[in-house]
Parts: structure tokens; sequence; C-alpha cells
């Protein structure tokens, strides 16, 4: 299923707060509702809030039009760009499609149209390069990959895309291909991403899977428990350094002492040569409640202070390689972006 699309005038999406218990179809007519759920993560993911940012220009320029109340549609498309402000792909989207909804909202829907359909193709590659990688990689570096163990973190599959998604779309062609014997998601604390969603999505597509907390994910690796490690991406940096949900640098430590390929699966989209490194990458932190709560039930005392980044960056240095939509980067020979 498709986690977000244009329908009649208005963004329709799968509401990922009310996931797995209930499947949900969120309508979005209003900028300001479009903002709202981007923040609230009832659509997340970088390519998805990039494509839902786009829908948002072109909504702006129905709604709002420029030529008739420029400030209005100004403080629209400002809203919807700052929404969140680690991954790339919304600020890159929304600029992508302003010119356009400067000349008419017409022209700007069917760009935003077109930057949906380029995410569903990148998907599609990302998992054929990504797969044909992984079987390399692990090949090399423990024998046959005949029966992969595969690590992932987050959700990276059609709900934070639009179809398939991006380590996910690797994890998925495994298992169609018959080499995929069982996907190992971490939990992703605090919003569960990884138990809530990631779960879903590999039961949909029958693969076998058992779910981790967080913390036994670098130990798991000592173990020898995976034979890969598969991460998506929120900023690739021009040196390759990698913006990723909070958790991602620990499997890369626990990746490198154990040493399993560790990849970064990421459409074109996502690198930001305009950022040269990890450090100049803006980290969102979200806030005490959700760290002291789960899902509404309190887990900490009342007034409990918490520091929650939403995102970690893991160094260029401990990523094997990066697996786009039109290339595979390999780091761990000195390649580069």
């Amino acid at each position: 299923m498709r986690s977000l699309d244009w329908v009649n005038e208005a963004v329709e999406m799968v509401d990922q707060t009310k996931l797995p218990q209930t499947i949900e179809t969120l309508r979005v007519e209003t900028v300001a509702d479009l903002v709202a759920a981007i923040k609230r993560l009832s659509v997340r993911g970088a390519p998805a809030i990039g494509v839902a940012g786009a829908y948002g220009v072109a909504m702006a320029a129905a709604l709002h039009r420029p030529d008739v109340d420029r400030g209005a549609f100004d403080a629209a498309v400002a809203s919807i760009r700052d929404a969140r402000p680690t991954a790339v792909n919304l600020a890159r989207m929304v600029d992508r499609v302003l010119p356009l909804a400067l000349e008419s909202a017409e022209s700007a829907l069917t760009e935003a149209h077109k930057i949906r359909d380029e995410e569903l193709q990148a998907s599609i590659a990302m998992g054929d390069r990504g797969a044909d990688t992984v079987i390399e990689l692990v090949a090399a570096s423990s024998g046959p990959a005949e029966a992969i163990r595969a690590m992932t973190i987050c959700n990276t599959g059609g709900l934070a895309t639009v179809e398939r998604g991006t380590a996910l779309a690797v994890i998925q062609t495994l298992h169609e291909r018959g080499v995929l014997a069982e996907a190992l998601p971490v939990e992703t604390r605090p919003l569960l991403q990884g138990g809530r969603l990631t779960t879903f999505e590999l039961q949909q597509m029958g693969a076998p899977h058992r779910l981790l907390v967080d913390s036994a994910g670098p130990f798991l690796l000592a173990q020898g428990a995976a034979d890969v490690v598969l991460i998506g991406a929120d900023r690739v940096a021009a040196n390759g350094d990698t913006a990723n949900k909070i958790g991602s640098f620990s499997l890369a430590l626990g990746a490198a002492h154990a040493n399993v390929p560790f990849i970064v699966v990421a459409p074109e989209s996502t690198v930001d040569m305009a950022t040269a490194s990890g450090e100049a990458i803006e980290i969102e932190d979200r806030g005490a409640e959700e760290v002291a709560s789960v899902r509404g039930v309190a887990v900490a005392p009342n007034g409990t202070d918490a520091v929650n980044p939403a995102f970690d960056v893991t160094p260029v240095g401990l990523i094997s390689c990066l697996v786009t939509d039109k290339r595979v980067v390999r780091f761990d020979k000195g390649e580069v972006l």
C-alpha cells in the first residue's frame, strides 16, 4: 500500500501513529494540518516527508494564491519547510516545487506527482542494487550468502517512502530472492517505529523476523547473530557521514567490532553535498514527553526531564557503503561521494 498520495485535492496518508493496531487513513486538506501531521509523525521517513512537503507547496498555491496573497503563501511554505529540520528531503522538495507554485498550483501539483513517482522508482532500484551489494559483501566476509540475517533500525519500508522503501526494500528483495534467513529489527525507542511499523511491514510481506530491544543490537552483533546491518538515512553529508534514527551509531560501533558490513540505503535525494560533514547536521530534539511515557502511559515519575535526540550521526569511517537508487559508494574501499 502507499503511505501517502494525492486524492481529490488533498493529501491522504496512513496515520502511522495508529499502527499497528489500526490502519487509518488521514485526509489532510490544509497546510496547517499537513505541518501538524509531519510534526507528530503521522507521516515520517525522509522520502515520505519530502513527497508530503511537495504536495504541501501545491496545496499552499491553491489555497493561498501567491499572485493574490504572497505573504500568506510564503508563510505557509515556510511552515512546511521548517516542520522537521534533520531530514534534507523535506526542505529540498519544498524548494524544488516552489518556483512552479509561483507559476500556478497546477504546475506545482504536476511537479509533486513527479517527485512521488521518482521515489517509487528509487525504492525499486535501491532494493535490487542493495540486495546485490549485501550478497556480495556477506559472501566476502562470511561465506556463501544463502541464508542472510539482516539487522535494521527504525522503519525504512513503504511507510517511510511511498511504497517498498530503502533499507527495508533491500530486506524485502532478499526475501523475494529466497536468501533471507531472518530480519532482526530493533524496537527503536522512544517511539518504537521498529516494533510498531517495521514488524508490521515484515509481517505483511511474510518475511521471517524477530524483534530486539535497542540495547541488544550491538551485543548480538558481537555474538555473530547477524550478517549485515542495513539502515536508512535522513541526511548523508558530502563526506559520507550519515544522520539516521537514534541508535544507528550504536549499531555501527557493534558492526565494526564484529566485522559485519554496515550499509546505508537512501535515495540520491537524501545526499546533501551542501552539508560538508555530520558536524553541520542539525539534530532534532523532540523533548521529554516521548521518553518519559510510552504511547501515553508514564514510565518515569512526573516532572522527569530527558534528553531526546531523534537522530544520531554515524561517521563515514564506520560505514561500509552507501547504496542509492543510482549507485553504490564503497567507503570501505576509499570511494567518495
